[in-house]
């Protein structure tokens, strides 16, 4: 798949690392421009381009950026990806540094919500509640009994299904969290929040969660 990955931080600059690893053709930028990229490019073969261009015919779609600087990006940065691709929202929002967002706030909008709405596309939530680097040391087999499971969540099932089988190439089984509006449950504080096991175990912290967000994760 033609993949397109707006930020090059932890978890973009890993998430660019495995995918290139895996043969998907890969564009990578940032808010500091193309020329900042050049040692992930030559290390990957992955494409560094400006924000404007990372979307351009991809099947796949990934923001993992501060949720501070969503309302940033590029107008019309999603129109030259494929009919019917799916984008990705990696992000948390830490008041600390995001500063104060009424929509989540106020709104009571979870965070890929309040996302989603800036960025004009049905979102799936995933990656934001694992390390980046267990992107690179955890992937496993399929049936390994060590292997790992994310949680996801988005309101597009064909787009789950996408990410679902994506996550299973990079080494990761998938527990689907239901609708964008439960993604609460994968928010910072929460009991699978840097999770790194089983299936069964994260459908229990998953249950285990409660939609009061804890004092540090508000502003």
């Amino acid at each position: 798949m033609k993949i397109g990955i707006v930020g090059a931080g932890h978890i973009g600059g890993n998430l660019t690392r495995r995918l290139r690893a895996l043969g998907h053709d890969v564009s990578v930028a940032n808010s500091r421009g193309p020329q900042t990229l050049s040692e992930l490019a030559e290390e990957t073969g992955a494409t560094a381009v400006p924000v404007a261009e990372a979307a351009h015919g991809a099947d796949i779609v990934v923001v993992t950026i501060p949720v501070k600087n969503i309302p940033d990006l590029p107008a019309g940065l999603l129109d030259g990806a494929t009919e019917g691709f799916v984008l990705i929202d990696t992000g948390n929002y830490y008041p600390q540094r995001d500063g104060r967002i009424a929509g989540i706030e106020d709104e009571g909008l979870t965070e890929s919500r309040w996302t989603e709405r800036q960025l004009g596309h049905p979102v799936v939530k995933v990656f934001n509640a694992t390390y980046a680097q267990d992107l690179l040391d955890k992937p496993r087999p399929a049936g390994a009994a060590d292997r790992i499971a994310l949680p996801l969540t988005g309101d597009d099932e064909e787009a789950k299904k996408t990410v679902t089988s994506l996550l299973d190439e990079l080494g990761f089984d998938a527990v689907d969290a239901g609708g964008l509006d439960e993604s609460w449950r994968q928010q910072p504080g929460t009991p699978v929040y840097g999770l790194a096991a089983g299936a069964d175990e994260v459908v229990a912290a998953l249950a285990a969660a409660t939609p009061e967000r804890p004092a540090q994760f508000r502003a």
